[in-house]
């Protein structure tokens, strides 16, 4: 069955966000479950997996709003990643009642920045902006008036 998803990379605290995300929009985990690094054996001709990085999640999924897929890894520096937060990823959700986007807005912006408050738009929505403590990005927009 076809499905979007959005996933984010996260330096050494992917259990850490997708706990509070979990918080956020109930639910459980889905998929395989969490799979962590030291599940799996190291592919042919790499290096030993080192001993702190083997708790780390190798793919993680929380269903969330609408049937989106929220999905997550870490991509730690000592596997020779190196992760870039930018502006150039939001998570948009549009709920279905103001209360639900009030209380979707003030959980996810807790610890992290409002950059547009909840409001009224020119479009006729109610709208707003934030970034979680994880420096997610996350877009709100709800059609009921």
């Amino acid at each position: 069955m076809a499905r979007t998803s959005t996933y984010l990379n996260f330096s050494r605290n992917t259990w850490e966000a997708f706990n509070f995300y979990k918080s956020v929009f109930g639910g459980d985990f889905s998929g395989n479950g969490v799979a962590r690094m030291g599940d799996f054996p190291p592919p042919p001709g790499a290096p030993q997996l080192a001993e702190e990085d083997k708790n780390l999640i190798m793919h993680i999924e929380l269903p969330i709003v609408g049937g989106h897929i929220l999905m997550g890894t870490d991509a730690p520096e000592s596997m020779g990643f190196h992760v870039t937060f930018g502006n150039n990823v939001f998570i948009m959700l549009d709920p279905d009642t103001r209360l639900e986007t009030k209380q979707l807005f003030e959980a996810l912006s807790e610890g992290g920045t409002v950059t547009l408050e909840l409001q009224d738009m020119f479009w006729g929505d109610y709208y707003g902006t934030c970034t979680d403590k994880f420096g997610i990005q996350w877009m709100f927009n709800c059609s009921e008036k």
